[in-house]
């Protein structure tokens, strides 16, 4: 696997250093100065997050009102570096009770230089899971007066959960009442013609869990999905399937599904983290049914006027119902005034936006 990182640097707006960790020898210690001359007072911050200055190149991204630079001098693994960077961020601010600024860097400087020091050895990422960590990196960092309350300790299992086959999950937990809750959050995304052919559709979404469950408990959640990793065995048996099936394009597990037995028995089949998590994303671009189809009809009235009549037909079943529903109908820049008549809901011009806003 490529090297992550050969250096990382935090920096504040002005380009001074708060902190720094050298992981391998083959990047200079100066090589701030080289970030801060050729990037930031440059003004080309916001361009591009990859830059490559003589033989380094520079991975950076801006956190509140923190820089953190990654320097490689290698073949670098681009998505793992921004992937630890992300990882890195949230285990801060699980330490520093949900804040990550330039306070809190300089409040927990010791703490920070000991979890860069187990978060990544010689480049590569190791560990960044803070259940985990906080096993056995005990202190507690200076926390905002506006953060959360911290948590009850977990039971110190170190060698355990860092060796084990379950490393999210800690053993020994006891709850009075089991208890799972599972949503689905789905977005649809569609682009129609003038003519009201569809252009693009796809729809994106996510499974969350929040699980309150005792000891080590092994969930499976079934899908009436049909992956092309399933087609073999099509072609080999022809089983009669009744019901619907759904082709999902991509999807993406959580480090706790057993993707050995989804391949196989097609079972979303996982030891759940405590707590809340996002369990799997997917994205569908087949089969997709529209829940409305919408009626635009627009007419000039002369040089200054306009009459825009919208119709909006909503193509589900009866059983089903919608809330929330709003319509946006843009407008020019120029107009002074507007009037409406409407079936249900209200409407009124919203000038900052330029539209007419139907809900």
């Amino acid at each position: 696997m490529p090297v992550a990182a050969s250096a990382i640097y935090f920096l504040n707006l002005r380009g001074d250093v708060l902190i720094n960790r050298l992981y391998r020898d083959d990047v200079g210690g100066n090589m701030v100065d080289a970030f801060r001359t050729h990037i930031m007072q440059t003004k080309e911050l916001g361009t591009c997050p990859v830059r490559q200055i003589g033989g380094c190149s520079f991975f950076y991204m801006r956190i509140s009102n923190v820089y953190i630079v990654i320097v490689v001098s290698s073949n670098a693994n681009v998505a793992c570096a921004f992937k630890f960077v992300v990882e890195a961020v949230a285990l801060f601010k699980s330490y520093f009770g949900g804040a990550f600024d330039e306070d809190a860097i300089r409040n927990n400087f010791v703490l920070i230089y000991e979890l860069l020091d187990e978060i990544m050895d010689f480049g590569y990422p190791q560990n960044l899971s803070p259940e985990i960590l906080k096993l056995y990196i005990t202190q507690e960092g200076v926390r905002s007066p506006f953060s959360s309350k911290p948590t009850d300790r977990p039971v110190p299992n170190a060698t355990l959960q860092v060796t084990g086959a379950v490393g999210w999950r800690r053993e020994g937990l006891v709850y009075k009442k089991n208890e799972v809750f599972l949503d689905i959050v789905e977005s649809v995304n569609l682009l129609m013609s003038s003519k009201g052919s569809v252009l693009r559709c796809d729809v994106t979404g996510k499974i969350l869990m929040k699980c309150f469950l005792s000891g080590m408990p092994d969930l499976k959640l079934g899908l009436n999905d049909k992956i092309g990793l399933e087609k073999e065995s099509q072609l080999k048996s022809r089983p009669t399937k009744s019901g619907k099936t759904i082709e999902l394009d991509d999807v993406t597990f959580h480090q706790c599904v057993n993707l050995t037995r989804f391949n196989s028995e097609k079972t979303v089949s996982f030891v759940p983290p405590d707590g809340e998590f996002e369990l799997m994303k997917y994205r569908i671009t087949e089969g997709v049914n529209l829940p409305f189809r919408v009626l635009p009809t627009i007419k000039e009235l002369g040089r200054t006027r306009m009459e825009v009549n919208v119709k909006i037909k909503s193509v589900f079943g009866a059983k089903m119902f919608a809330l929330g529903v709003v319509i946006k109908i843009p407008v020019p820049k120029q107009t002074a005034k507007t009037s409406f008549q409407v079936t249900s809901g209200r409407a009124k011009y919203n000038a900052s936006i330029d539209c007419l806003v139907w809900k």
